[in-house]
């Protein structure tokens, strides 16, 4: 599989295009590269899990008799599993077999882009291989606290990701036959810590949308699933697999969280290594945890990050050791006094536009659930308070993330700031290369190919071009946004922010607006490379469908966020236990005739930095 290893920084925004030069190729179509397999990327290396501190873990975790005993087996939260399968309680074999029947029953038909008249949310399985794991954790299991952190624990990965003797296809048939020959870096830690690999979660086209389409809602299967980690957001809430991992790169982790009210983290770009998975924006794309609980993605963020110098060397970017992510909450009536939370009133919601504060253009429901959730932040000690944020459309303070400006090339021609950056990186990492040695070993895929991404040899020409000089401005621009929002947050003495990913209720699958109301510049924290985490914090009036925070900081505040979503999720775990009813599905054989040839993805909802610009010029 490809390594997104790659450059310093990257980009967001678009370019002229050269002369015979489509503008498609040049934005990479919002699509992400082919593999390794196929194409010659550097790739994921075996590597050893992080170092162990599963004893350490494991003494924050609650003891067998103070967890409460659920309904169903596939109801535990990945913390609590932990525990059970240590005390003997639940076996692994027991615990898999729970998920694949569930995916089994409610899950639809494999390998359909589209709707496969099932929540849809696994595109492949490898029921044999999870089997054998979870026999084999079991094993280690009998060994009590000298097995790894999340022995037995069953997960599902996203399609774009490698995972040894299965093909990653990133949401389309065009990549049939990218058969993964050894499991990216972040697959291999988890089988290091004892994990389950059940199979792939289904991915939007090329990752391309951040509303999607093929997967159902976990809340209701009639709504959109978020994207374009869309399978993982459905799966882990759904009851169809213990956790998920997500990849992002504007967006696609927290989106579909959102849209199903799962909770999960978009690390700090470097945390958690990226080699092994389909690049789309090298210095954008993250890997992240998709869970039921933040606790749960604590543990998962925990077992994963670390470095991973020969494959990915923006790993050796981050703290090491990394300061400790907590997977409990702090005791007392206040944990949170102390903390400073900001609401950014310049993180503009599409509904409003430009120049409306975000929360007056939240829905009924929405603005009860972010009035409410304030109140309750604040009972537990946090001061919360409204300040500007740095508004990104005013040109003093973003030279490169929403900037009109360009930086001239040599043949008279001129590119973005963000496009500087990215567009190298590809050139790196040969993200175009790929695709074409791809599309000429599988004949068959290649149309499908060529109509996503148009000429590959011209498009790597083009951005191979781009002098070093270059690069280097579209860099030093980033880091001039970077510095001047964090000045925004230390003139306001904020520690973080907290912002909702959507301000109201999100729309049906088809024949109608996919997300009515969303932040215009969910793209700006994998700009900035800054972390963000997302919980939910109530539901709708009308469907019952769920309503999520998040909270974002500075690069490598993992801790900071995770540490106040924790102390809020134990005082109201209401909202993060609930499970969605099980769906009544049509009959399996009804469903392969639903499923549509494209899925179109207006440009303002795509996933790519450099396709979502489009939308806003």
């Amino acid at each position: 599989m490809g390594n997104s290893t790659g450059a310093t920084a990257p980009p967001t925004t678009t370019e002229n295009a050269r002369p015979g030069v489509s503008r498609r190729f040049l934005l990479g179509g919002g699509a992400a590269a082919a593999g390794a397999t196929v194409a010659g990327l550097v790739t994921a290396q075996p590597v050893s899990a992080s170092p162990d501190s599963t004893p350490d873990l494991l003494t924050q975790l609650p003891p067998v008799g103070q967890i409460p005993r659920r309904s169903r087996i596939v109801d535990y939260e990945l913390g609590e599993l932990i525990v059970l399968l240590r005390a003997r309680k639940v076996t692994s074999v027991e615990l898999t077999e729970a998920y694949l029947d569930r995916i089994e029953r409610l899950n639809g038909p494999f390998e359909i882009y589209g709707d496969n008249g099932g929540y849809n949310a696994f595109v492949r399985i490898d029921r044999e291989g999870a089997l054998a794991q979870a026999t084999a954790a079991d094993k280690l299991l009998r060994h009590g606290r000298r097995s790894p952190l999340l022995c037995g624990i069953p997960f599902g990965i996203k399609d774009s990701i490698a995972v040894k003797g299965l093909e990653a296809k990133n949401g389309t048939h065009a990549y049939d036959g990218n058969l993964s020959r050894r499991d990216a870096t972040i697959v291999a830690r988890l089988r290091a810590q004892g994990a389950v690999i059940i199979g792939h979660t289904i991915a939007s086209a090329f990752s391309g949308s951040i509303a999607g389409t093929f997967a159902g809602n976990a809340w209701n299967p009639r709504f959109i699933p978020g994207g374009s980690s869309q399978g993982s957001g459905v799966a882990t809430v759904a009851r169809l697999a213990a956790a998920t991992i997500g990849e992002e790169t504007g967006g696609s982790i927290i989106m579909p969280a959102a849209a199903n009210g799962a909770s999960a983290i978009k690390p700090s770009l470097g945390l958690v290594s990226t080699a092994g998975t389909m690049p789309l924006s090298p210095g954008y794309d993250v890997l992240g945890p998709i869970t039921r609980s933040i606790r749960d993605a604590s543990l998962v963020l925990a077992a994963v990050l670390g470095p991973d110098p020969a494959s990915d060397p923006l790993t050796l970017s981050a703290p090491h050791p990394f300061p400790a992510l907590p997977v409990g909450a702090r005791r007392g009536n206040r944990p949170l006094a102390g903390t400073t939370i900001g609401i950014p009133q310049t993180d503009w919601m599409t509904r409003g536009g430009t120049g409306v504060p975000p929360a007056e253009t939240y829905d009924g429901d929405y603005r009860a659930a972010f009035e409410r959730f304030k109140a309750e932040l604040v009972a537990l000690g946090a001061m919360v308070k409204e300040f500007p944020g740095l508004d990104v459309t005013v040109a003093a303070n973003d030279p490169y993330f929403r900037t009109t400006e360009r930086l001239p090339l040599p043949d008279g021609s001129a590119v973005s700031p963000a496009t500087a950056l990215l567009n190298p990186n590809r050139y790196e990492i040969r993200y175009w290369q790929a695709i074409q040695a791809f599309a000429e070993s599988h004949p068959a895929n290649a149309p499908a190919l060529t109509r996503q991404f148009g000429d590959l040899a011209q498009a790597a020409a083009t951005a191979g071009a781009i002098p070093t000089a270059v690069r280097d401005e579209g860099e030093r621009r980033r880091r001039t946004l970077q510095a001047n929002y964090q000045r925004a947050l230390d003139e306001a003495g904020v520690d973080f922010m907290l912002v909702l990913p959507m301000g109201a209720q999100i729309g049906p699958r088809f024949g109608g607006t996919q997300l009515r109301n969303y932040r215009s510049f969910y793209q700006l924290p994998n700009a900035l490379t800054w972390p963000m985490v997302t919980f939910p914090i109530g539901y709708d009036s009308t469907e019952g469908l769920p309503i999520n925070a998040a909270f974002w900081g500075p690069r490598f505040s993992e801790p900071a966020l995770v540490q106040a979503a924790l102390d809020y999720q134990d005082r109201h775990p209401q909202h993060h236990r609930a499970a969605p009813p099980d769906p009544v599905f049509a009959p399996p054989q009804q469903a392969r005739g639903l499923a549509p040839a494209e899925e179109t993805v207006p440009p303002e909802l795509s996933n790519d930095p450099l396709v979502a610009e489009e939308a806003w010029a």
